[in-house]
């Protein structure tokens, strides 16, 4: 088991209110962007969360990908998003996959700053 996990805070987003809320259009960028990035996803779940008095719902979208996962977490009334990708690397590198998805989706959100941590997980055998 080998593999790199990525994160992403995402603080003061400038994207369209659609990509912090609406779950359909999250899921289908998400969905997109995986693809483009040369990953495959074989499932995919979205929970759009009802709005509250401080604002509206935000969205978690996960997608399971043959190469692990992709999850995003989204809070529109504070213009936040928390990204966590996920890719094994056990029988061939997908990090480069992992970064441009990453690149990507951080492109999307339009983050006036933004955290970001990559772990190494797992050990390479011989």
């Amino acid at each position: 088991m080998h593999g790199l996990h990525l994160t992403a805070d995402l603080h003061d987003c400038q994207c369209g209110l659609q990509w912090l809320t609406d779950g359909a259009a999250l899921g289908a960028v998400c969905t997109k962007a995986v693809s483009a990035a040369g990953l495959q996803a074989v499932g995919r779940l979205v929970h759009a969360f009802p709005a509250t008095p401080q604002g509206p719902g935000g969205v978690t979208a996960t997608l399971l990908l043959a190469e692990s996962h992709l999850c995003i977490h989204t809070w529109p009334e504070q213009r936040g998003v928390t990204l966590d990708v996920y890719v094994c690397n056990f029988s061939g590198d997908h990090s480069a996959k992992a970064h441009a998805l990453m690149d990507g989706l951080i492109a999307l959100f339009q983050p006036r700053h933004s955290e970001r941590n990559e772990l190494q997980r797992g050990r390479v055998t011989a």
